[in-house]
């Protein structure tokens, strides 16, 4: 499915400039010169980000960006700001405010396109990621046993991992296993390592790209 990017500047030559850039099969771009047009928009259709230029009369890139923060419907999509202004204090503001990223004016489009790539990859991790913690252990396992790409794994690691993506640490998992540390720290280990993954993180990543499963139903082998 095509991501659908709101660009909004009153340089509306700019605009168009990134717009034929930035379009592509997996892209689809729409660009307005005013805040106003922004949020109407943005009430009309789901955005995945907002590139924003700050110097726009009425309503500004600041303004805009703090009315999209308050809005419990449109907060949480990302928005990069495109300025001019490059001084401390104005990215600091920025920031503050809530922007993903800040760019200055003049940009070489292809660094804008390694903010843009780099911001929805991390924005759906983290999406997913959320939703995946929510879910009970018996929809999680589910999940884990869904995808053509298998891992073999024993049911305690299964078990272990369960835990381990629901943000437990190492002493939580133990004590709702009824199992020693060390032996957590063991089968954390063997996660790890029989998924090439480096750290926690990593491996509630993999667990929505790669499907899990245990050896089999019946086998004990810890």
């Amino acid at each position: 499915m095509h991501k659908q990017i709101l660009i909004v500047d009153d340089d509306i030559c700019l605009a168009y400039a990134i717009q034929s850039y930035l379009s592509s099969d997996k892209r689809k771009i729409f660009v307005v010169d005013n805040s106003r047009s922004a949020l109407q928009l943005l009430k009309l259709y789901r955005f995945d980000l907002v590139i924003s230029d700050i110097m726009m009369p009425n309503i500004n890139g600041y303004e805009l960006l703090a009315i999209l923060r308050s809005d419990t419907q449109l907060c949480k999509i990302p928005v990069i700001l495109l300025t001019a202004k490059g001084m401390t204090d104005d990215r600091i503001k920025g920031y503050d405010l809530g922007c993903n990223a800040y760019l200055i004016k003049p940009f070489h489009p292809s660094e804008l396109l390694s903010i843009i790539n780099n911001i929805l990859i991390n924005f759906n991790y983290c999406k997913n990621l959320q939703e995946f913690e929510s879910l009970p252990c018996t929809s999680i396992t589910e999940i884990l046993y869904s995808s053509d790409i298998m891992i073999d794994f024993t049911s305690r690691e299964i078990s272990v991992l369960q835990l381990l993506v629901k943000g437990m640490m190492n002493k939580e998992i133990a004590s709702v296993l009824n199992l020693g540390i060390r032996n957590v720290e063991k089968y954390v280990s063997r996660l790890l390592n029989k998924t090439k993954t480096r750290n926690r993180t990593e491996l509630a990543k993999l667990s929505w790209s790669v499907s899990l499963r245990a050896n089999d139903g019946t086998r004990t082998r810890e």
